[in-house]
Formats: C-alpha cells, structure tokens, sequence
C-alpha cells in the first residue's frame, strides 16, 4: 500500500461542520491548537467568508481556485496561529514534554510519525496512522489535558490533509520544520524521522 493518496481509492469521512478525510494508513498532514489560542471575532469572520467562497466555488477545483482557497484560508488560519495568541500553554518545557511523550507512545504500532513540532500554541504532525485519525487525535487530546492539569485545553477540532505525492510530503516537512523559525529555542519542540531529515 502506498504512503500517499489515490485518487481511485475509496476516501472515508468523518465528521460534520469540518469533514476529516482518511484512505486507509495514507499519511496525513495534522494541525490542531489550544482553544484560546484564537480570538473568536477572527473565526467567526473567517468562517464567514470561508463558507462564502465554498459556496461560490464548490469542488472540484482547478490547481488556481485551490492555491487562492489555501492563501485566503489556510495559510491566514496558520498565520494568526504563529502571532502566539492565547496561553500559549506548550511555551512552557515540562508540557510539551508531556505531550512529546504522548505522541511518541505508540510509534510504530498505532502510528509512523514523521515529523512533528510542538508551538506555543498549536502543533502540526505528519504521520502515518494504523488506526481511525479520531481515535489518534482524541487519545492525543484528552490524555495530554488530563496530564498537563488546566481542564479543557484543546480546540474542539483540528484540521487535516492526505498527502498526495513525494512533493507534498517534502512541503510538509519542511513547512513543519521552519514553523519555529522565529521562535527561541526553549519554546519549541521539534521531532522529525529519518526519512524527514532526508528531506532538504
């Protein structure tokens, strides 16, 4: 079975206001955040005009309406992300600490990870998932807030992207490896497999 996406394959779905996309153990590019890590005067505006141009443009798209949904949505969502709005609960060492082992419990059993890195206030993962997306991500949520101790931290959902070919996968990688860019070296984390570190 392939590690990227098949358009002739069959594609699962989940999930009502934000539908998750999983084809089997396909890699899946993942990015979810802290609950106050965005003003919600930004989203409801963003999910405005969001809803607006999916209206407008329903799929499928041509390459030129995916790169404009992706400049005006995602990449504008991934900015405000990166203001460090919130908490930023994960700046702190011992919580990321905690979260890192979460995530690495089950490597190579439940799931492959390949890169991910831990922000302030949100984390992207590239992975490899040998069983359902919500289950990783739910398991992932609720033991690291149980652990961490400060209630309900987590946005309600999270985003998420099946990667397409070697290309996207090496976008992927290097997109997760220069988020911190900006960022001190004590308020990050960032893991990445050897087949991501062979990416330059």
């Amino acid at each position: 079975m392939s590690d990227f996406l098949d358009g002739a394959d069959e594609i699962q779905k989940h999930g009502r206001d934000l539908p998750h996309w999983q084809q089997g153990e396909v890699m899946q590019f993942v990015t979810f955040r802290l609950g106050d890590s965005m003003p919600e005067s930004k989203i409801r505006k963003w999910k405005e005009e969001r809803l607006f141009f999916l209206n407008r443009y329903p799929k499928p798209w041509s390459a030129e309406q995916e790169a404009d949904y992706h400049k005006r949505f995602t990449w504008k969502l991934e900015g405000w992300l990166d203001e460090g709005a919130g908490s930023c609960l994960l700046q702190n060492p011992a919580n990321r600490q905690i979260l890192s082992d979460i995530l690495m419990r089950f490597q190579s059993e439940r799931v492959d990870h390949q890169a991910w890195v831990i922000m302030p206030n949100h984390v992207h993962l590239l992975f490899t998932p040998a069983v359902p997306l919500e289950t990783l991500i739910k398991a992932w949520k609720g033991t690291s807030a149980h652990r961490i101790g400060q209630g309900s931290i987590w946005q309600k959902n999270y985003r998420d992207t099946l990667i397409r070919d070697s290309g996207h996968f090496g976008n992927a990688v290097r997109y997760i490896r220069r988020n911190p860019a900006k960022l001190r070296p004590d308020t990050f984390t960032l893991w990445e497999s050897p087949r991501a570190l062979a990416v330059k």
